[in-house]
């Protein structure tokens, strides 16, 4: 991968706010939309759900999920197929409310999203800290790569 398409896909990653969220439900594929945070310099997404939500309880009992990051659709003359976007796998892991890593995680999320303060008063929301094991980056037509370990990893502390 060329170092101006691994920019602009991490940059699409840290500035993205919105990804589709794929988990396993009742043996079925599910989609659903969360907004994200990925801290600077860090290798692992956050991401605030209810416990009302599906996909919460989907993550709990399989932790091994799917990120996708796309850019957005109506670029005049891009076809959608061209579209750059970041694909990843993930190991969801719910962060303890009384924990160190959670008002880490609470601070950058609501540096993200200072909307949802209301919501961390709720009971039934949580953090989710979703640790990348793979990914698939996809810069356009016949530019798309995969990255594991600790290439992976430098790539995601990388900032854009």
């Amino acid at each position: 991968m060329d170092t101006a398409d691994a920019t602009r896909l991490r940059q699409l990653l840290h500035t993205g706010r919105a990804a589709a969220l794929a988990t396993l439900h009742r043996g079925e594929p599910a989609v659903s939309m969360v907004p994200y945070v990925l801290p600077a310099g860090d290798t692992t997404l956050l991401i605030h759900v209810s416990a009302l939500a599906t996909h919460t309880r989907d993550m709990r009992e399989h932790p091994r999920v799917a990120l996708l990051v796309m850019a957005e659709a109506g670029s005049a003359g891009v076809p959608a197929q061209a579209l750059p976007r970041v694909s990843l796998q993930c190991d969801a892991l719910p962060l303890e409310r009384d924990s160190a890593a959670y008002g880490r995680a609470k601070r950058h999320y609501l540096d993200r999203f200072a909307d949802a303060a209301p919501m961390f008063e709720l009971g039934d929301f949580s953090i989710f800290s979703l640790q990348p094991v793979a990914a698939r980056l996809v810069a356009g037509f016949g530019r798309a790569h995969g990255l594991v370990g600790e290439p992976l990893a430098a790539w995601l502390r990388s900032t854009p």
